[in-house]
């Protein structure tokens, strides 16, 4: 039953503190020890020199932001744990990128993803393709800027532009000093406090609630473990097929083609310490998705009698993990302050990640073409750069968020899927041309453009999303509900996933649509991009295309080819072994027919 919130103490502020001091000391020892290494190449993927357990850790907190912290739980809470689904999602995910994608671009060796596109096709696609990746990570990293620092400013009263400021100030020391080893090394350091402040808020819930039974027990009575939905109705918001396929399609194209992602992974040592650091990626994944969707059960069984959204406690279900922390967390110093820490530590790993990337495109992508800089002097653009688009991207998101907060997420949705059809067609499709991808391109942004824009005018109906029912019977307050944000209230929610319209044009426009799931909206756009673009292709002699076979996946790229050459190889020392048993046998005057049949059943466990 909730009551009195508590507030930041001085050891709230402390730990809060420490993790900024550690993580902008990481970017000073790692500035400190390469001063003697020069070049963009060293600054951008760290000469390729990297082991796979940091990367690793860098790979998860890319896209595993304080979104996630704030939101799953939420998500649980209203919707029940079949988001929990995912996880064969990043399990599919992971295996397609790390046999098809990974080990290409690693051959490859491309500090920009995009410097493919013009080798493979033109030109004009490699800048259409930088054009879109710019746009939507500006806009897609508002969010990731203004969670936290409306967090900090519920939990801590700190403003929304100290929480903005500091973010700027914290990146700005690390990436420029560091380059990506420091982002890498701090993103190690920033999970473990990610883990360390949700573990807390649910080992303090389960003690509260007397016990994980208890909590597994309210979650089964309120219809929380819901995992099983095998609706194949598309319009659904989260069935089996939704969550799988969309997520699928989704999370490939984030860690295969991503740039933020591929510049991560090939700044491993080696193609094998690649793979190995996408599948501990992959654990980790499991592990905070796990976390998050207990943390929600959690969050429902403290909360079950009393629904603080709906009793006025709170103004927006964003706000429900960080009043949960301030409400069972009073009385234990240090503790809220380390899981707001964590909620921060998933911005800066983010922001710096893809901070990093556009440095990279920026550089490699349009100036290095036009100039003849040296390498100390490209060395010396990167971090003047990575200075200009931090302090950019800190105003522009900060001014957009407020009244554009659906823009960034729609842009988000229509451009992912399309250029994951791109690359899909330039690896695997070599009969593909640049007029096809071109058509294929637009295509697809239009497809998922327009099924976001009948979601957002026509949003999904509550038989389709079946929100979770909640209650306020047990609510007893002893103080006036008044614990909300300081944000404008006429503005949409963070998270919203609607928004309202005053023109009765729209909504006769949208009378009758029926919006499909939104983890389709990508897989939408990919499949148009990839079907228009064969089409095309094939319509404007695609066949007597002539590609270079190093700009196609190549079967000795995956680890499948690898392992079958291994049971060549152990079939061939099977039939050496045979003949020296042959020989031995014929010594000692043995029968023939028992030693081929100990032969053909070595040579089946071999194979």
């Amino acid at each position: 039953m909730p009551g009195e919130v508590g507030s930041f103490a001085v050891a709230d502020y402390l730990v809060f503190g420490g993790m900024l001091v550690l993580s902008a000391a990481i970017g000073v020892y790692k500035g400190w020890t390469s001063r003697d290494q020069s070049g963009s190449r060293h600054f951008l993927t760290g000469n390729r020199k990297l082991t796979a357990l940091p990367v690793s850790t860098s790979l998860i907190t890319t896209f595993m932001t304080s979104v996630t912290l704030l939101t799953n739980p939420v998500e649980v809470y209203n919707y029940g744990g079949i988001f929990v689904l995912l996880c064969f999602s990043y399990t599919v995910a992971i295996f397609v990128s790390s046999e098809i994608f990974m080990p290409f671009f690693y051959r490859l060796g491309f500090t920009s993803i995009y410097e493919y596109l013009e080798l493979r096709f033109n030109r004009t696609i490699r800048l259409l393709g930088i054009l879109l990746f710019m746009l939507q990570t500006m806009l897609f990293n508002g969010l990731i800027i203004y969670a936290p620092a409306l967090a900090l400013n519920q939990g801590a009263g700190v403003d929304l532009w100290g929480g903005i400021i500091s973010t700027a100030i914290i990146c700005t020391i690390y990436c420029t000093l560091g380059g990506m080893k420091a982002v890498v090394w701090t993103c190690v350091l920033q999970i473990g406090v990610m883990l360390a402040g949700n573990l807390s808020v649910i080992i303090k819930a389960v003690m509260l609630q007397g016990g994980v039974s208890t909590v597994l027990s309210d979650a089964q009575e309120g219809g929380r473990m819901n995992f099983w939905d095998f609706d194949p109705n598309p319009l659904r918001r989260h069935t089996f097929w939704t969550l799988t396929i969309g997520g699928v399609a989704g999370w490939s194209g984030v860690y295969g083609t991503s740039q933020a992602q591929v510049q991560t992974y090939i700044s491993c040592k080696s193609v094998t310490h690649a793979r190995v650091a996408m599948y501990i990626n992959l654990l980790g994944l499991m592990c905070i998705m796990l976390s998050s969707v207990f943390a929600g059960f959690c969050l429902y069984s403290i909360y079950k009698n009393c629904d603080p959204l709906t009793a006025g406690l709170v103004s927006a279900s964003d706000q429900m993990m960080p009043y949960l922390v301030m409400d069972i967390m009073k009385g234990y110093p240090g503790l809220p302050g380390l899981y707001f820490a964590g909620v921060y530590s998933g911005t800066l790993s983010t922001v710096s990640c893809t901070i990093n990337s556009l440095t990279a495109v920026t550089l490699v992508d349009l100036i290095k073409p036009y100039t003849t800089l040296s390498t100390k002097h490209l060395s010396i653009l990167s971090k003047g750069l990575k200075k200009i688009i931090i302090c950019v991207r800190c105003f522009f998101d900060t001014e957009l968020v407020y009244s554009f907060t659906q823009a960034v997420v729609i842009v988000s949705g229509i451009i992912q899927g399309p250029m994951f059809g791109v690359f899909t067609l330039g690896v695997l499709c070599p009969f593909v041309n640049s007029k096809g991808v071109v058509s294929g391109l637009v295509s697809g942004v239009l497809a998922s453009l327009c099924v976001c824009l009948g979601a957002l005018f026509s949003p999904p109906t509550p038989e389709m999303t079946r929100p979770l029912p909640l209650t306020t019977a047990g609510c007893n307050f002893t103080t006036s509900p008044n614990w909300t944000s300081t944000a404008p209230p006429t503005q949409p929610t963070l998270f919203a996933t609607t928004v309202s319209h005053n023109s009765s044009d729209i909504h006769q426009l949208a009378e009758g649509w029926q919006s499909i799931s939104y983890l389709y909206f990508g897989i939408v756009g990919t499949l148009a991009c990839l079907i228009v673009g064969v089409i095309v292709s094939l319509l404007t002699g695609g066949w007597n295309e002539t590609v270079d076979p190093k700009l196609t996946f190549m079967k000795e790229d995956a680890l499948t080819y690898q392992l079958s050459l291994l049971q060549n190889v152990c079939f061939l020392w099977s039939c050496l072994a045979y003949l020296w048993y042959l020989n031995v046998a014929f010594c000692l005057r043995q029968r023939y027919f028992l030693s081929l049949l100990k032969w053909l059943a070595f040579c089946l466990i071999s194979i």
